[in-house]
């Protein structure tokens, strides 16, 4: 019997053409060569679709894939999916969980709905889905108490207008399956191989563009996760061209975030922090971006080591915090002092000269890696329990995993 106290995860992708092929297509062509995906190569049928946001009903054809069954060792209770596509004018996909419970039942979670372009279609989460089984909040599939899940699919659909020759292009497509207990706190570590590494990335503070378009938030508080991600982006020396950010009034500054912004924004949640969406904006620039569940400091020390800036999501107090309180936040991990202390880019700053944050080894550790709080209300908080962005160039090879049996980013260090 394992350690209730003991959290599960697993990541799994399909990323090369052997992974792809070893799926059920329909209508759907492997391309060969390294990393270049599916695509539809012939459409298996056709079907409608209601923008909600749009108010539009249009006509798409479409093709299919559907992952292998990944059978898991641990019944899981949350999943994130996430996904790397090129979606041309006129092309979205549907991504799909099939999500095989503890006693045989099946159920399909739609996960996204997603596109670049906006100008004809908004992306979107799929609200209201809940059954007796489990339900889906913006970007992650929880089970209901008493169930959870012993194997899973990913299913996507590639949609088109009928007859055109455009296609989406998905070359990665993967999930972090996790059953972490509810905790309030966890075991303090120490300081591990990051220790007094620095990685030069370049802030961006959040609240410079307080007020900027609020048909995507509306800046502030609103884009911690696009600021967050466009840091990164830049650290690999991928950044929007002066045409993609002509859009922009020319008077703002950072117009890469307000980029970021307007392209992982997610018009059912109504903001810019659904995790795989930010991530597939990231992916846009050719990237590898992936939402990853990591079990521990040493892990996040592990990435930061090799050269990776890392993306996390928690919840705080004030009086944890010092400065604000968040009900759900990310900021990006660039180093740790010699001391072990955490050294954030924290974009909820008022300039970019204020990004650069320390925070406590002991608090960070908690505030990321715990589920559950106590608000200063009273009422209770929930943080994510070691939720990440893992973006990164694709041939810059990733470290070994650090527990083998809880693979919480690729054990193929390329794909």
């Amino acid at each position: 019997m394992r350690n209730t106290d003991q959290a599960r995860v697993r990541f799994d992708r399909w990323t090369t053409r052997s992974d792809f092929q070893c799926g059920e297509s329909d209508g759907i062509l492997a391309l060969p060569g390294q990393r270049l995906g599916v695509v539809i190569a012939e459409a298996v049928g056709t079907m409608s679709y209601t923008d909600p946001y749009l108010n539009t009903t249009t006509m798409y054809e479409y093709a299919t894939w559907t992952s292998p069954l990944r059978r898991l060792d641990f019944g899981a209770t949350q999943l994130t999916a996430h996904w790397n596509a090129d979606t041309p004018k006129g092309t979205f996909l549907k991504v799909e969980l099939l999500a095989t419970m503890e006693d045989g039942h099946v159920d399909d979670w739609v996960m996204g709905i997603w596109t670049f372009d906006d100008s004809e279609l908004d992306r979107t989460s799929v609200n209201g889905q809940i059954n007796a089984y489990g339900e889906v909040d913006t970007d992650t599939w929880s089970s209901e108490t008493g169930h959870s899940m012993s194997a899973y699919q990913l299913r996507l659909t590639l949609l088109r207008h009928p007859g055109s020759r455009a296609t989406p292009r998905v070359w990665q497509i993967g999930a972090a399956a996790s059953d972490v207990p509810t905790r309030t706190t966890v075991p303090a570590s120490t300081p591990g191989p990051a220790t007094g590494v620095t990685l030069p990335v370049k802030p961006y503070a959040q609240y410079v563009h307080d007020g900027q378009y609020p048909v995507y938030g509306g800046g502030g508080e609103a884009w911690c996760s696009p600021t967050s991600t466009e840091m990164v982006v830049e650290y690999w020396g991928k950044a929007p061209t002066a045409d993609q950010l002509a859009w922009v009034d020319p008077s703002y500054a950072d117009p890469a975030v307000d980029q970021a912004a307007r392209y992982s924004y997610d018009y059912g949640y109504q903001g810019t922090g659904n995790w795989p969406f930010t991530c597939a904006y990231a992916a846009s620039y050719g990237l590898d971006a992936m939402v990853v569940r990591l079990n521990s400091m040493t892990e996040l020390e592990v990435l930061i080591a090799a050269g990776f800036p890392i993306v996390t999501a928690q919840s705080f107090t004030l009086e944890e915090n010092g400065r604000y309180a968040s009900n759900g936040h990310l900021w990006l991990v660039i180093g740790f002092t010699d001391t072990g202390d955490v050294i954030v880019n924290d974009p909820a700053a008022k300039t970019n000269a204020e990004v650069y944050t320390v925070y406590p080894r002991r608090t960070f550790e908690n505030v990321w890696l715990r589920t559950n709080f106590t608000k200063a209300n009273g009422k209770p908080g929930y943080s994510s329990g070691g939720v990440a962005y893992l973006i990164k160039p694709h041939d810059k090879g990733l470290p070994d995993v650090v527990d083998p049996r809880n693979p919480s980013w690729p054990c193929d260090p390329w794909g």
